[in-house]
């Protein structure tokens, strides 16, 4: 039987340049780019055997799709749809898992403190939603919603009535404003707490060092060389770090940072100092704030609300120091612990800029209004529960 004779081809501007594309793209699929170099030559004038020779193709699959440009253009390169194997699950089954994921264990009785994939399946069986389903199935099809319930969140209520007027005040501080009225060049900022518990953990073995291809290791093994809290004052806008170390939290270490800071100069003689501290036991409450201004008058002692440390920007700070310090820990004793936070500070003080604070009393507007919204379409259960 006679070969039919090659198509012609003939290419406009537009379609030349998008077949170049696919032919030579790095990220274009090995398929696509062959079709395109397919094209490109028989635009050329060039018979299919001799594209075959040059692309390494198989004659037939190189007239397959140089006929299927000639009839349908660029759509023409593309691959037919297929039936493809009948499905197996019905579009019912797959919600059912779905809804499935969507629910807590505890609430079937399952002994599971959230699903896995593997689960899912084994439950799936159990309920007889289907006879067998494999992890990676049901991986697929939550995957389609972004269903993960092996992932969490935490979260908490606001529970401070006057939530929104001392996270106002911290906000307006950090703005250089307090009641309304922008702060002189005589006043400052301090953002303090405690990093409790910085333990010294002396290694078995020393800590290997790095290398070619090779995570730093650290050994498992440790011996306990005791426990001591941190205490550190941040200057908010110098981005200055004052700190200490101490046995324990506590009224008297409180005062004794509080001390150390407003004895040392641009504090000493500033006009205010305002501290903004949380709402922890060596500095809590009406007694607290009194006590401060009674040892330094020109104090102000500023609470964030209840359960809303995020407020205060040291514990950022503390987030540093426990990924650049603390964290692999490994300390023969408290005083090499000491040693190295005393470092830090003077290393940190000589290149530290002010952190990029982008919480707003704007944003807080918007925040409070989410919650209020939540509130409103999900009503507390817990009014409805008797009293246990």
């Amino acid at each position: 039987m006679p070969v039919a004779a090659a198509r012609p081809i003939l290419l406009r501007a537009a379609e030349r340049a998008r077949l170049k594309r696919m032919a030579y793209g790095h990220k274009t699929e090995y398929r696509l780019r062959m079709r395109a170099q397919v094209v490109l030559h028989a635009a050329r004038g060039r018979s299919n055997a001799g594209i075959a020779r040059e692309t390494g193709l198989h004659l037939d699959t190189v007239r397959t799709w140089r006929g299927r440009f000639a009839r349908h253009g660029l759509p023409g390169l593309s691959d037919r749809r297929r039936s493809g194997r009948p499905p197996r699950f019905t579009t019912l089954q797959t919600a059912q898992v779905k809804a499935l994921a969507c629910q807590l264990p505890a609430e079937s009785g399952t002994p599971l403190a959230h699903w896995t994939c593997p689960e899912l399946a084994r439950e799936v069986v159990n309920r007889v939603i289907a006879d067998s389903v494999s992890a990676s199935t049901v991986r697929r099809w939550l995957n389609d919603d972004a269903i993960k319930p092996w992932q969490h969140r935490s979260w908490i209520f606001i529970t401070d009535p006057d939530f929104r007027p001392k996270a106002d005040r911290v906000l307006d501080l950090y703005a250089r404003f307090w009641q309304a009225k922008p702060l002189g060049e005589d006043e400052y900022v301090i953002s303090a707490d405690e990093k409790t518990s910085i333990q010294a953990r002396c290694r078995c073995h020393p800590t290997l060092a790095p290398g070619q291809a090779r995570a730093m290791r650290v050994n498992h093994t440790y011996g306990r060389g005791g426990a001591l809290a941190y205490l550190a004052a941040y200057d908010v806008h110098a981005a200055k770090v004052l700190g200490r170390c101490e046995a324990t939290t506590g009224i008297d270490p409180f005062m004794a940072l509080v001390a150390q800071v407003m004895t040392q100069e641009p504090y000493a003689s500033a006009k205010r100092v305002f501290w903004v501290v949380d709402n922890g036991s060596s500095h809590r409450g009406k007694k607290a704030a009194d006590r401060l201004t009674s040892a330094f008058p020109n104090t102000v002692m500023v609470h964030t609300p209840v359960h809303a440390s995020w407020l205060n920007q040291v514990e950022i700070y503390f987030s540093v120091v426990q990924r650049k310090v603390v964290s692999p820990n490994d300390f023969t004793d408290l005083t090499q612990v000491r040693d190295r936070l005393r470092a830090f500070e003077d290393r940190y003080n000589d290149t530290a800029q002010p952190f990029q604070w982008k919480f707003t009393t704007s944003d807080l507007e918007d925040l409070l209004a989410r919650l209020d919204r939540h509130t409103a379409d999900q009503p507390e259960e817990s009014s409805d529960r008797p009293a246990t």
